[in-house]
């Protein structure tokens, strides 16, 4: 499998914007991944999950993808992000993909190597409908992921500057600096999240109910 047309993820690329550019073109590369996400993030909102969804892109092509699993599996850690990492893992497990150190098109005069999936991570830019929280941003830092691209921020557990700045502290033991930037669907991102809660969570435990008799005493 050759991979063609790298996208670049340099933070000073025009094509990434703090959100103050438009990105309401259909034909712009963050609302298309973007969009993606969200229809994942409503997805796990179906599924009685936080709405929160996410695609790896990689050579303008998702690689990766996933949303929340918590509530479905029990397990705190099954954010998105997380979820998505594995995806493309899977998908890029065994297999021979080629490319040339650079991470650029091939030619006779540059030699072709064995891409792993960690390489493909290293090289592919995160679009989320939601901040990344704290764990989330310091994993995606540990794997060497070089950009974020996210809807909404994240007030309460955000770990790209919102609550903390996992992302971007100097942190040497959790690698390379994780750039976060303000994509586009902020909006839409904030009010999946708002009608997720504005319900009841099915998968949250019952409340116990208080003994009459303890009530009295």
């Amino acid at each position: 499998m050759t991979m063609h047309k790298t996208m670049h993820t340099n933070a000073s690329d025009k094509y990434y914007s703090d959100g103050s550019e438009s990105c309401d073109s259909a034909s712009s590369g963050h609302c298309v991944w973007m969009r993606a996400a969200l229809d994942l993030a409503n997805e796990a909102l179906e599924a009685g999950e936080v709405p929160v969804g996410c695609v790896f892109v990689y050579n303008s092509e998702i690689v990766g993808c996933g949303r929340n699993h918590v509530n479905e599996t029990r397990n705190a850690t099954r954010h998105a992000e997380m979820v998505a990492v594995d995806d493309l893992r899977k998908r890029f497990c065994g297999c021979a993909i080629v490319g040339d150190g650079d991470n650029l098109p091939t030619s006779d005069a540059q030699p072709e190597t064995q891409m792993t999936a960690n390489d493909i991570l290293r090289s592919s830019t995160l679009y989320v409908t939601c901040e990344p929280c704290i764990m989330c941003a310091a994993a995606l830092r540990i794997l060497s992921v070089p950009v974020v691209v996210y809807g909404c921020a994240n007030e309460r557990f955000g770990g790209c500057g919102s609550v903390v700045n996992v992302a971007a502290d100097r942190l040497p033991s959790l690698g390379p600096e994780l750039i976060c930037l303000r994509g586009p669907f902020a909006e839409q991102s904030v009010e999946l999240l708002k009608t997720f809660y504005k319900g009841e969570n099915p998968s949250a435990p019952c409340p116990k109910k208080k003994n009459p008799e303890q009530n009295r005493t």
